[in-house]
């Protein structure tokens, strides 16, 4: 039903100081600055600082299903030592829960704050390998099926029954191998078309996947390159706009965001959304920060950056910051 204020528009008045809640299209006139002013809702997102996590830390794993109110982060790397405790996010503060069983970092992760899975990873004292898989119930975590194949370094994503992972060092330094969770086993499945380590993916369950970034042997190669994952196969889609390692990537694979990492010189802010055929780039996070785990959650409509490797904490942070998808703004008006 069209309204009156559909017709003729919101009246604009004259005050002596902006109002303190305006509505998207609003108008007025601010007597002391002498300016027409309004009020828009961009269509672009931005980062906000949040609550920081209890630990600072790096090279954690999260679960992927979740959003900027709800998510789990467990293990990592502490000023340089494994770690194994566990953090839940209710939207406003941290809790520490039950650790895991098995100290490790590099690892991945999938699932939710009631019910999640962590594997693979590097175990003390010798940096060895793990494929060791770790469930979560929303009280503790008990070990089940290990991957075939051992790695770091690797992406995935999913739910605790349903969940996929992919590349990493496996045990060639950029590999492309995958395999799918059904719940309590893991089975290897078709490879990636391009292999690497330290990337971001993240997908609802284990028949779709994006996966973006990363960098692969040698070393020095920064990747772009974007595929998804339909059940069966992997496809090359559109490139990212800057190449990096250590990137976050959160979202299913029409609707997903890319943030952070480390470009050839130096660590990254930035963020690009991705829209189901092509990546823009959009706003920064307040901080770079890269890690070779997983530290996200969400979506391009909803997401949590945890921690990672920062310029002014190198060894592990505990910053958080969220995504929104609309950025509300006061604009001034000027005529010429």
């Amino acid at each position: 039903m069209t309204t009156y204020k559909t017709i003729r528009g919101t009246h604009i008045v004259s005050v002596t100081s902006d109002p303190p809640s305006p509505v998207n299209g609003q108008m007025w006139y601010n007597s002391t600055d002498k300016v027409v002013k309004g009020f828009k809702i961009a269509n672009v997102g931005s980062w906000s600082t949040d609550t920081s996590m209890n630990t600072r830390k790096t090279n954690a794993a999260g679960g992927d299903v979740g959003d900027s109110t709800a998510a789990i982060i467990a293990g990592g790397d502490v000023d340089g030592s494994r770690a194994a405790n566990a953090e839940v996010w209710n939207g406003s503060s941290w809790t520490e829960v039950a650790d895991l069983n098995t100290l490790r970092e590099a690892m991945n992760g999938a699932g939710s704050t009631t019910n999640a899975i962590v594997f693979g990873g590097n175990t003390p004292p010798d940096n060895t390998k793990t494929g060791k898989t770790e469930v979560w119930d929303g009280s503790s975590w008990s070990e089940s099926g290990d991957l075939n194949s051992p790695g770091i370094a690797m992406a995935g994503g999913g739910t605790y029954t349903s969940a996929s992972c992919y590349g990493g060092e496996r045990p060639a330094y950029s590999d492309g191998k995958n395999e799918l969770w059904n719940g309590s086993s893991w089975t290897e499945s078709a490879d990636m078309n391009t292999g690497r380590a330290l990337f971001g993916g993240s997908g609802a369950n284990n028949t779709v996947q994006i996966a973006a970034g990363g960098f692969s042997s040698p070393p020095s190669t920064y990747r772009a390159q974007t595929e998804t994952w339909n059940g069966s196969s992997w496809t090359e889609v559109a490139d990212l706009n800057t190449a990096r390692r250590g990137l976050g990537v959160n979202g299913p694979t029409s609707a997903a965001i890319a943030y952070g990492g480390r470009s050839p010189s130096a660590a990254v802010a930035n963020t690009e959304e991705w829209n189901g055929s092509g990546w823009t780039e959009v706003n920064d996070l307040n901080t770079a920060s890269q890690t070779s785990g997983d530290l996200g959650v969400g979506s391009s409509t909803s997401a949590l950056q945890m921690g990672g490797s920062t310029p002014g904490n190198p060894s592990g942070d505990s910053k958080v910051e969220k995504w929104s998808p609309t950025t509300p703004s006061t604009v001034s008006f000027t005529v010429s």
